[in-house]
Parts: C-alpha cells; sequence; structure tokens
C-alpha cells in the first residue's frame, strides 16, 4: 500500500497523469456509447468530462498539473478541425449549388441562437457581464472567449456557455429534429448537421459525424461559418448598438 501510494502521488504531479487519465476515461467512455448503440444521453465527451472531473475534484490534483500532461492532446484539436475540410472537399459541386442559401441559413440561426439566449437572459434579469458572456454561447469555445472578452462579457464564463450549449445540442438534437420532422434522406442529414453545427458547434459536430459522414460534413461547415460570422458581426453589433 504504501507503495501505490507513493507511486500515486509520483504519477500525479507529472504531465503522465493528465494524458493517461484523458486516454483511458474517453477510451473507456467510448466502448460504453458504442455498447449502447450509440445513445445520445451515452455521449462519450460527456461522459469524459464528468470523470475527468470527479477524479481531479476526488484526488485533488490541481488544472494546471492536469493541464500539463492533456495539453498533447488539446494540441491535436487544431489539426482535427482542419481534417472537417476533407469531407466539405468531397461535396463541393453541392456547395457551389447551394453556397447562396446556406450562407443564408448560417446568418439567420447565428441571430437566433444568440438572439434567443440574450432575450432569455434579459427576461430573467441576467446582470449585464453574464448577458454578454452568453451571446456567443453556440460559437465553439476558444472564439466566444474571445468574442466575450470584446463585447464586455467574461470569457471563462462563456466558455462555460459554449461548452454545455455543445453538450445539450448534442445529446438533444436527435429528438428534436425528430419531433421536427426532418427526414433522413440525403438533403434531410445535409440539414439536420448543417442545424447541429449551427447550434451546437463543435461537439455537435462531433455528434453529427458519428451518425452520418453528411450530417458531419455539413455540421463542419456550419461550425466554421459561425466561428468567421460570429468573429465579424458580433463586435460590430454591439459596438453599433
Amino acid at each position: 500500500m504504501p507503495n501505490f501510494v507513493e507511486l500515486w502521488v509520483y504519477l500525479s504531479a507529472t504531465p503522465l497523469f493528465g494524458l493517461t487519465a484523458t486516454l483511458v476515461v474517453y477510451v473507456l467512455a467510448q466502448a460504453f456509447y458504442n455498447r449502447l448503440d450509440q445513445a445520445a444521453w451515452a455521449n462519450p465527451v460527456l461522459w469524459s468530462v464528468v470523470v475527468l472531473a470527479s477524479l481531479l475534484t476526488l484526488t485533488g490534483v490541481d488544472y494546471p498539473t492536469y493541464f500539463s500532461g492533456a495539453q498533447f492532446i488539446h494540441f491535436l484539436l487544431g489539426p482535427a478541425v482542419v481534417a472537417l475540410a476533407w469531407p466539405l472537399w468531397e461535396r463541393r459541386h453541392e456547395l457551389q449549388q447551394r453556397w447562396r442559401a446556406l450562407l443564408v441559413a448560417a446568418v439567420v440561426g447565428g441571430v437566433a441562437a444568440s438572439g434567443s439566449a440574450l432575450a432569455l437572459g434579459w427576461a430573467v434579469g441576467l446582470p449585464s457581464d453574464v448577458l454578454l458572456s452568453l451571446a456567443p454561447k453556440s460559437v465553439t469555445a476558444p472564439v466566444a472567449m474571445g468574442i466575450a472578452d470584446k463585447i464586455g462579457g467574461i470569457p471563462a464564463l462563456a466558455a462555460v456557455f459554449a461548452v454545455v450549449t455543445g453538450m445539450v445540442g448534442a445529446l438533444s438534437s436527435e429528438v428534436l429534429l425528430g419531433w421536427l420532422k426532418i427526414p433522413t434522406t440525403p438533403l434531410g442529414w445535409m440539414a439536420r448537421g448543417f442545424a447541429l453545427g449551427t447550434a451546437a458547434h463543435g461537439i455537435g459536430a462531433a455528434r453529427a459525424l458519428q451518425v452520418n459522414s453528411d450530417a458531419g460534413a455539413y455540421a463542419g461547415l456550419a461550425l466554421g461559418l459561425q466561428v468567421v460570422l460570429a468573429s465579424l458581426l458580433m463586435p460590430l453589433l454591439f459596438w453599433l448598438f
């Protein structure tokens, strides 16, 4: 037992802990997800976050120590996002035909996502800085933090809102889109994926990729469009009004 304690103390203080814990927890969560036939509520990202947060809390390992190892996985986020361009390249002829409709849908979807959050927050009387942190909730977390900083929000809080939004979108999308009777045809998968990427950014796009390749491709497109549009338009609109 003393040897185990010494080993734990050593591992928990080195980058190996964060890297190993993240990989092991996610692999187990993915196996659990596949065993349940990819049920939405068993989303591996959600349960990995829950388990890792619980582990850090129970063991007293601080986040900087954990991230010193997890940063090696975090580094792969950039290449993973860039890789989303490949499915779009395979569908470039469809995009050339539909780019106007997709651009309009991205603008309308972004306005609806941000506007509904602001309206609900204002209705319940949220403080202005919290309200401004809520505005970019449907943009991927790093960009949401930058936008929140520009418009007077709290970057850390904006990241929390963005992650929660992505999780809720990934968990509820199948049921909601089914209620809306969006078909599971090629055009329907395009609409489903684009809607999920618009509302739930990267986490939603990951869920879409697990369900259907067309949905995943258009979710990645919606994610990219929201990043560009929100980064350009949101600070400008808040500065004007």
